[in-house]
């Protein structure tokens, strides 16, 4: 009987020690030590500039988007027939996470709320730092090349509860650590109060005589509700009873500050109307006559404040005056409704 057997094939592993696998690790970096060396230039001279030219300016850009611009209050004085003086007092918060130096630069004012936005005034940021809370104020001399878009912004000032102003300009921004300007746009959006026509007018105290001119004063209080104090100058102004003209109203040196201005009044009237008005109601059982201010002349050091004047026009400030206790107190006279006994 042949024999049988069994064929053991016996295999053997080899692992590898670490000291081998160290060794191979040489191997490799002394073999492929130029790779190394081209994905390092390729990170410093593709990653780094696109960081650098990419990434930075649009995070300079959006921190430049997200600060807030408040400002505080506005100033216009040495007020000339295209020129004036103009402070601004403002502040700039920021998150504060982006340490900046932004580069002063011109910007130009828009009254928004006519179409197309019109440009009225240029203004000069100084250079400031991205702190948390930046506070900018600005302090110079306006020269108007378009008095016409001056006296239409006014116009609204005047006359409008509120108005919506941008400011836009260009400008440069160096991050702390980056010897590099980079450009952005500086672009706020801000809703401004505005005179409303001097809503709340009110007229005290007044005195009247049957002189042909000078023949009626008072003491106006004028509420100025804006952050805006203004140098006015000597005003005029057209006085209406009922839609017609009857004289003209005169007050000096007139500065709206904000809060309550109280000024004296005294007017050139055709007592006429007034007298016939008198006698009818309700007028002539309350005694008061409403009365309409329309700008005549605006003239500030003798020189004649066009955007001013055109402004005061465009709209009438309405008063009630009691002008029948004025004329029973300082004439005598006490008038009956028409008709009565």
């Amino acid at each position: 009987m042949a024999d049988s057997y069994k064929e053991e094939t016996i295999t053997t592993r080899f692992d590898a020690s670490p000291e081998t696998n160290s060794k191979a690790s040489k191997g490799h970096c002394k073999r492929f030590w130029w790779v190394y060396i081209l994905v390092l230039v390729v990170i410093v001279v593709i990653v780094v500039p696109v960081v650098l030219l990419v990434a930075v300016p649009k995070i300079a850009q959006q921190k430049i988007n997200e600060a807030k611009l408040h400002v505080d209050s506005i100033v216009v004085t040495n007020t000339r027939p295209n020129v004036l003086n103009m402070a601004i007092n403002s502040t700039i918060t920021t998150d504060g996470k982006v340490h900046a130096t932004i580069a002063g630069f011109q910007s130009t004012m828009y009254l928004m709320d006519v179409d197309p936005p019109l440009a009225f005034a240029t203004l000069d940021f100084p250079q400031t730092k991205s702190d948390a809370l930046m506070v900018v104020n600005i302090s110079q001399e306006l020269t108007f090349d378009n008095l016409d878009a001056v006296k239409t912004f006014n116009a609204h000032l005047l006359s409008k509860e509120k108005i919506n102003v941008k400011i836009e300009g260009d400008t440069n921004v160096r991050v702390s650590g980056i010897a590099r300007n980079y450009p952005v746009s500086f672009s706020k959006n801000i809703e401004m109060v505005g005179f409303n026509n001097f809503a709340g007018v009110v007229v005290t105290n007044p005195h009247v005589n049957l002189n042909p001119v000078n023949n009626f004063n008072a003491t106006a209080n004028l509420p100025n509700p804006t952050i805006w104090t203004v140098e006015i100058g000597n005003a005029t102004f057209h006085n209406y009873l009922n839609g017609s003209d009857i004289g003209t109203a005169y007050i000096l040196d007139v500065v709206l500050r904000p809060g309550d201005n109280e000024f004296f009044i005294w007017a050139d009237v055709n007592q006429a109307p007034i007298l016939n008005a008198l006698t009818l109601p309700p007028a002539c059982e309350t005694g008061n006559l409403t009365i309409d201010l329309g700008g005549k002349t605006v003239m500030n050091n003798g020189q004649t404040i066009s955007y001013f004047q055109d402004a005061f026009a465009s709209s009438n400030v309405s008063a009630i005056i009691d002008i029948g206790a004025a004329v029973k107190n300082d004439i005598g006279l006490s008038i009956p409704c028409k008709g009565s006994s």
